[in-house]
């Protein structure tokens, strides 16, 4: 192994990089963390929708303007319910993305799924601030940089966890070929 790469192997300490598995643990937590988030803020604002009680707007005025806004409804249904049913997913799987974060079927979904949601807040913003010039909800804001953050730690992870798929994938084992039968990969 040349020289390089052992230098690239071991951090200014002394001790053995352990970045890739970091990533790979802390990624799912951060997920989880920012699903949490989401779920506060859309409860929040389905909670106020549902009564139909004011919104406190502490920093930016409007954010009742734009959650009564015949924009902040999908046949009738307001889009908080749709932004709790989003993130309580997106906690699901970072949850399973916890005990096996190599499964590519969760880091796949954790990307589209997050990235969908990336694409609907980006969406909807565009709504609230072509059509709604008047008011700015800080909520929907919210749950915009949380719907990024998700997708940036999805794809985060998926890179973190790569290299390690592949490696794990070529390493398995498999079964000897010598007087096995046929079903387990012997000669037929």
């Amino acid at each position: 192994m040349p020289i390089a790469e052992l230098v690239s192997l071991v951090s200014p300490a002394g001790t053995a990089r352990t970045d890739g598995i970091e990533n790979r643990r802390l990624a799912p937590y951060l997920m989880l963390a920012l699903a949490v988030a989401g779920i506060a803020d859309a409860v929040y604002v389905a909670h106020a929708s549902y009564t139909g009680q004011p919104l406190w707007c502490p920093i930016v005025e409007g954010c009742n303007t734009v959650v009564n806004s015949p924009y902040a409804r999908v046949f009738g249904v307001p889009m908080a319910y749709f932004g709790f049913v989003y993130y309580l997913y997106m906690f699901a799987l970072a949850s399973l993305l916890a005990f096996d974060p190599l499964s590519r079927v969760l880091r796949f979904r954790a990307i589209l799924y997050a990235g969908m949601g990336a694409a609907s807040s980006m969406y909807f913003m565009y709504l609230q601030l072509r059509f709604i010039p008047e008011g700015m909800c800080i909520y929907c804001l919210i749950s915009a940089v949380t719907t990024f953050l998700l997708l940036i730690v999805a794809l985060w992870h998926f890179r973190a966890t790569r290299i390690d798929a592949t490696t794990a994938a070529a390493t398995k084992p498999t079964p000897a070929k010598h007087g096995c039968p046929a079903a387990l990969g012997g000669p037929s």
